[in-house]
């Protein structure tokens, strides 16, 4: 949870200072937005793996004790 927090928080953080990018020209800058995006895949990434581990515990064991995940390991 608190790497969700963090990742969020950077991916505002880069939409926010987008706006300090813009120049006097039309053409809009778009590497915050572009870094935003990564971010909240990295996110879902991240989801994806942390729910894996979870459904692999409870399928070998048949419950989601956190102490049982150490023999998960190897």
């Amino acid at each position: 949870m608190g790497v969700e927090l963090i990742l969020n928080s950077a991916a505002l953080n880069f939409v926010a200072f987008q706006s300090f990018r813009k120049t006097a020209i039309d053409h809009p800058w778009v590497d915050g937005y572009i870094f935003s995006l990564f971010i909240v895949v990295l996110a879902a990434i991240e989801a994806a793996v942390a729910f894996a581990v979870v459904i692999r515990l409870f399928s070998h064991k048949r419950n989601i004790n956190a102490e049982m995940a150490s023999e998960l390991r190897g």
